[in-house]
């Protein structure tokens, strides 16, 4: 699933046609890069993309004062279409995405064991900081959010705490996994 490809699609079905800039103006102002996985820098590449697969077309050029020209593109019916199916096909798809932690905390090094400790309060510490920056940022953009944006957003809230829940879990077991790596004579017992 390509959430850059339906924000595209989305962004021109809804406000109409656009250029880049202006694509990568809306995707700043609507802080698309908190809460999706969209890089904002990648906008213009994928524009691309859509436009050489006929989703996207340019229907005008436009130049303001001394910047360059800009095409201004607008969503074709096959990029309608496109968007039906990405925005159903986001709805139905439910998936959890593993964590690229979580194979070195299954299978810590031997002589790395020392360290978990240190490792996992740090991982914790990082996570909190993380909760409170959106805690922070949540609050100031609070009065520009639609209710659908504030649920979603609060879908990074609880998501935060879900991970903090479990490092602290984590950071509990630490002796016991710690334990009971030392234990083992054999690395793959």
């Amino acid at each position: 699933m390509s959430t850059i490809r339906l924000f595209i699609l989305d962004s021109l079905a809804r406000h109409g046609p656009m250029h880049g800039h202006q694509m990568r103006a809306l995707a700043e102002q609507e802080h698309i890069d908190e809460w999706t996985d969209i890089t904002v820098g990648g906008l213009y590449g994928a524009l691309k993309r859509l436009e050489a697969e006929g989703l996207v077309r340019a229907v005008r050029t436009e130049r303001e004062g001394n910047y360059p020209r800009r095409r201004v593109l607008d969503v074709t019916d096959a990029g309608r279409a496109a968007l039906a199916e990405l925005h159903a096909q986001a709805l139905t798809a439910v998936g959890l995405r593993p964590d690229p932690a979580d194979y070195p905390l299954a299978r810590p090094q031997p002589d790395r064991l020392a360290d978990l400790e240190a490792v996992v309060n740090d991982r914790l510490t990082q996570l909190r900081a993380l909760a409170a920056a959106h805690e922070r940022q949540m609050l100031a953009i609070d009065q520009y959010l639609t209710v659908a944006e504030r649920v979603t957003l609060s879908h990074t809230t609880d998501r935060l705490q879900a991970e903090i829940v479990f490092h602290e879990r984590l950071l509990a077991a630490v002796p016991e996994i710690v334990a009971d790596e030392l234990s083992r004579k054999d690395p793959h017992d």
